[in-house]
């Protein structure tokens, strides 16, 4: 079974990554979950202080695109952490690929928060 996952990248501001990280951990992550939203990995990269991470599996692009407006688009969002996270975001970037079901199950054992 393949699925769409995306892989957002965030850069931080400066001196915010450990902030970011306990309200991603904490705030995000979880509500996501409620959502029934498949949160793959998240956390911090290997290669910068500044650079974060995001994986989320979605079953195809129409998915994806449902779940994230509604999501977003949530007052749960806008009034819960929404302000919190964005703030310390200096930019993003997604990437959709395909990937097995097995490549996925490593990702989540690889690379737990």
């Amino acid at each position: 079974m393949k699925r769409l996952i995306e892989i957002r990248t965030y850069r931080l501001k400066p001196g915010t990554a450990e902030a970011f990280h306990q309200a991603v951990h904490s705030l995000a992550v979880p509500m996501l979950k409620s959502w029934h939203v498949d949160v793959v990995a998240y956390g911090h990269t290997d290669h910068e202080e500044e650079s974060y991470f995001l994986i989320r599996s979605y079953e195809n692009r129409e998915a994806l695109e449902r779940e994230q407006n509604a999501f977003y688009s949530s007052s749960e969002w806008k009034d819960g952490p929404r302000k919190e996270l964005v703030d310390r975001i200096d930019n993003y970037m997604n990437t959709l690929i395909w990937v097995s079901a097995e490549a996925i199950d490593s990702m989540r054992e690889l690379n737990r928060a």
